[in-house]
């Protein structure tokens, strides 16, 4: 099916919903995918009509932040483990959970300036000082970060030299600042600036299992929308903007 064809029936479908008034769909998102799902959802919200607003963050905030009953309609994690606690509260519909998405780890530094990292083992080194990881015990891209080092057997040797941060682009900015001398990051969040350089590629084998699972709330307020959006965000026309920003993508 063509981009084309695609968007003209989702008009057609949309079309009844429309006429009893646009809905303002809540979508909280882990913070890896602000640039892709901003683009996505410019096309979706001229073929629907109807609005998304993101909120983007740490998958474990927006967790925290769902549960406490903020009014989301749609869950996008970095992680498994944050969808599998929402699950088990019953505040997903699980027959609409999907993994969608993968990722890969790389050691970004400084473009200007940076010191001279070859392999993750390097990070060991004295010309190495501090350390930007998204917080370890509760952020996924932290929590995958430290779950490489530890495979590599360097993590006990770097707990000097780790800066927690909020979320992974809290990170990528510390490393664009020139505040620490290295970070840790999804490969698509260093694609998307031109202030950092990537020093070391984890490759898939390597490092840790990513996945993102997406979901609707169970009180989700607009239902209908959020499963249109998220059908719309397994399509051919999404995939190939996940894609484009560098994540790997599990559909066929």
């Amino acid at each position: 099916m063509t981009i084309l064809r695609y968007l003209c029936i989702l008009l057609l479908a949309s079309s009844a919903v429309l006429s009893a008034g646009a809905a303002e769909l809540h979508v909280y998102a882990a913070a890896s995918l602000t640039d892709a799902l901003k683009e996505i959802a410019q096309t979706w919200e001229g073929a629907s009509g109807h609005k998304v607003r993101f909120n983007f963050s740490a998958s474990s905030t927006l967790a925290r932040q769902i549960t406490e009953g903020a009014p989301a309609d749609l869950f996008i994690s970095a992680d498994q483990e944050k969808m599998d606690q929402l699950q088990k509260k019953g505040l997903i519909s699980v027959n609409t959970r999907l993994s969608l998405l993968s990722n890969t780890l790389v050691i970004a530094v400084p473009r200007e300036g940076g010191v001279r990292i070859r392999k993750a083992r390097d990070l060991v080194s004295r010309s190495v000082g501090r350390i930007a990881v998204a917080e370890p015990e509760s952020v996924p891209a932290g929590i995958y970060a430290k779950r490489y080092l530890q495979k590599i057997g360097i993590w006990e040797k770097l707990s000097g030299k780790i800066i927690p941060t909020e979320n992974v682009r809290a990170t990528l900015s510390a490393v664009e600042s020139g505040n620490v001398d290295a970070g840790i990051v999804y490969r698509t969040d260093a694609l998307s600036s031109k202030k950092i350089k990537v020093a070391v590629e984890i490759s898939r084998r390597e490092g840790p299992a990513i996945s993102y699972p997406f979901a609707v709330l169970e009180g989700a307020s607009e239902p209908a929308a959020a499963r249109q959006f998220l059908h719309y965000l397994s399509s051919p026309a999404a995939t190939k903007v996940f894609a484009r920003h560098g994540f790997l993508t599990n559909q066929p």
